[in-house]
């Protein structure tokens, strides 16, 4: 039976990798690695915590003893490396836990995959997810391709950067067979009520402000998390060791316009009269190094290995809202004291 190292299972993105991967793949031992910090929770998982081939194992990546045991324990045959501090307005205020589990983590993820398969690398992946926040910001037009230049804008995305970058020199220094996806903004269940997506629908729900940073004008490009698992399935058995895949949902949005999107939706849900959520609308200070435009070109992956995003988004965004309204109590769980503490300090109302 191979096993595969799947990090930073327990999040967002990462438990709808793991269980895909569990179900789908019954032939190999998925092990899930997760520190469970505050955006980790293995309520995500409990649909396949007892089948026969999966394993959690609670571990910090950027620990290298531990890192190395772990290695040296499962004899790993691939790696889907998904693990990171992910929030631009964390980075902000505590730049060094990013540096610490993005950068760090990553070399000892990569160095133990290297001293573990040199000599026998065939068969094995090392799959590295990253971000499209690495390009920097577009303007009006364009759009981010594989060959775009890197351009960070905050500690995040920096350290995503230097992740990526620290990926690629193993494959080119050391031929370690490596793979890297950069993402838009994901979206769906189970993601943590400091994304914008779930904090405006948990407001709505409790009839609380909605924060919007500046005017609302910055445009993302929104991915649903199904998707985006689907893709990340892709790439690790189909795609070209040492090539990278964009992977964006063809959504591009304005902050404001998809708020006021949401605002409708959960109305119409909760039979409340059409627009009286928009009032709840409250605009913020901007952060620091907002930038303006995402957007992800997915060309290659759409004709090199077929896939395509299944939702437009529109009815992602029903979904979603669907989930989370029943789902209150997971929502409620997972926003704790400490979160609503943090959420006072980073949204100052102008």
């Amino acid at each position: 039976m191979k096993t595969i190292l799947i990090t930073g299972g327990a999040g967002f993105i990462g438990s709808h990798v793991v269980r895909r991967f569990v179900k789908n793949y019954s032939e190999c031992h998925i092990v899930n690695l997760d520190l469970l910090t505050y955006a980790g929770n293995l309520e995500n998982l409990k649909d396949i915590d007892k089948l026969p081939n999966y394993t959690f194992v609670k571990g910090d990546i950027a620990d290298t003893e531990f890192v190395g045991k772990l290695f040296d324990t499962y004899h790993f045959e691939g790696v889907v490396h998904l693990a990171a501090e992910s929030h631009v307005d964390r980075s902000i205020t505590d730049p060094a836990s990013f540096i610490r589990t993005n950068i760090f983590g990553t070399f000892n993820l990569i160095h133990a995959a290297k001293e573990q398969w040199k000599g026998a690398m065939e068969g094995k992946r090392f799959y590295h997810i990253s971000t499209d926040e690495v390009y920097g910001s577009l303007g009006e037009t364009g759009l981010f391709t594989e060959i775009t230049s890197y351009d960070p804008k905050s500690p995040y995305s920096a350290s995503k950067a230097s992740s990526d970058h620290l990926v690629r020199a193993y494959y080119n220094t050391f031929h370690l067979p490596v793979l890297i996806s950069n993402c838009s903004n994901n979206y769906g269940p189970n993601q943590f009520p400091e994304k914008l997506i779930p904090l405006c629908i948990h407001n709505l729900q409790h009839l609380k402000p909605i924060p919007v940073y500046g005017k609302g004008e910055n445009i993302r490009d929104w991915l649903y998390v199904e998707d985006h698992a689907s893709a990340i399935d892709l790439i690790y058995h189909k795609g070209v060791i040492g090539e990278t895949y964009n992977i964006g949902g063809n959504n591009e949005w304005t902050n404001i316009a998809l708020i006021r999107a949401l605002c409708d939706e959960v109305d119409r849900q909760l039979g409340r009269a059409q627009g009286s959520s928009q009032q709840l609308i409250t605009f913020v200070k901007d952060r620091a190094g907002h930038d303006l435009r995402y957007a992800i070109d997915s060309t290659k992956i759409q004709n090199e290995l077929g896939w395509k995003p299944s939702l437009q988004f529109e009815e992602g965004l029903a979904k979603t809202v669907e989930w989370y309204l029943q789902n209150s109590d997971w929502l409620e769980n997972v926003s704790s004291g400490a979160y609503e503490k943090y959420y006072d300090q980073q949204y100052i109302q102008r």
